[in-house]
């Protein structure tokens, strides 16, 4: 499945365009976080441009928070044409064949998550993606439309008639258990190193090492067994975290 997030969205022009290129290329979901405008979805130029699109209540929701929006993702891409601080960025096209798989895959939510018309994706919210892609464009303008980036992107995608290739026996975490996942090997790991600095490389490392790997429901149970063993026995609470779907206190 693919989740669209469109963060800070400030255009109700390309809130519905957006909309409609979703059902265009869909099956996909649209989410919006934190938008300029609370009654963006209300104005008036949002359902001109998603002309045709059946405007159910509830169909395209608005969260609060980019958080919010990748709770239940298991996968996250953010388009962008900057770099932010030292991560990698990717070509897109470099990036479809695999990501035209995992979107495929029944048991995967892939968010595909665009910033806002005139600055685009900040480095925080840049910071909680697990890969950064550039749509290439000529040089003499770098800077795409919102929607049509959208649209440039789903249609990559779009893929009438395929079936999911991917077989596992194990269940993709979600956004949520990853970053669970994440702040648990800091919290353990963190305190057996000496030295800020050798702390903040480790951390670093956690964080590149829990972005980009395909972990499943299995893999997070095993390495919170060995974070109890070390004297790990924080909860998601602790880290003000939800509590992971089909999983006791520190799993």
């Amino acid at each position: 499945m693919k989740r669209v997030i469109l963060v800070r969205t400030r255009g109700p022009r390309n809130a519905g365009l957006a909309a409609r290129t979703v059902v265009n290329f869909g099956p996909a979901e649209l989410c919006f976080a934190a938008p300029a405008a609370p009654d963006l979805l209300s104005a008036a130029g949002f359902a001109e441009m998603a002309h045709g699109v059946a405007l159910r209540p509830g169909r395209f929701p608005v969260v609060a928070t980019l958080e919010e929006a990748l709770r239940e993702c298991t996968h996250s891409i953010g388009f962008t044409a900057r770099i932010r601080g030292h991560r990698d960025m990717k070509e897109w096209p470099d990036m479809l064949a695999r990501v035209r798989e995992r979107a495929l895959d029944p048991a995967e939510r892939v968010a595909l998550v665009f910033g806002d018309e005139q600055h685009g994706l900040n480095a925080t919210e840049a910071g909680m993606l697990a890969e950064l892609a550039r749509i290439p464009t000529s040089r003499e303008h770098a800077s795409l439309n919102l929607a049509l980036a959208v649209g440039i992107v789903l249609s990559g995608l779009f893929g009438p008639g395929q079936q999911p290739r991917r077989s596992r026996k194990g269940r993709p975490l979600a956004w949520s258990e990853r970053e669970f996942l994440r702040v648990h090997l800091r919290g353990v790991l963190g305190r057996m190193v000496q030295g800020a600095a050798a702390r903040r490389d480790l951390e670093a490392s956690i964080d590149r090492l829990v972005a980009s790997a395909a972990l499943e429901s299995r893999d997070a149970r095993a390495w919170h067994r060995l974070l109890r063993q070390l004297g790990g026995l924080e909860g998601p609470a602790d880290y003000g975290l939800p509590e992971p779907r089909g999983a006791g206190r520190g799993e």
